[in-house]
């Protein structure tokens, strides 16, 4: 299952699981659109290709929310 990470690890943008707009790559470093478009949709811890998160809504949500540590190191 998904952790579903809360922020861009590059600019700390606001990421809740039921918003579209996340990146992850296969390691699920996780990026906002814009900076995974910077990023050239490449990740830069590992290398890998940035794809579109899906989103994790309704029950399921509420029967695993996304995690709360955030990565950003602003």
């Amino acid at each position: 299952m998904l952790e579903m990470r809360p922020d861009c690890e590059r600019c700390g943008t606001d990421l809740p699981p039921q918003a579209h707009g996340a990146f992850i790559c296969s390691f699920e470093c996780t990026f906002c659109a814009e900076c995974a478009e910077a990023l050239d949709e490449k990740c830069p811890n590992c290398g890998g290709e940035l794809s579109d998160r899906p989103t994790r809504t309704g029950e399921r949500l509420k029967r695993h929310p996304g995690a709360t540590e955030r990565r950003h190191r602003g």
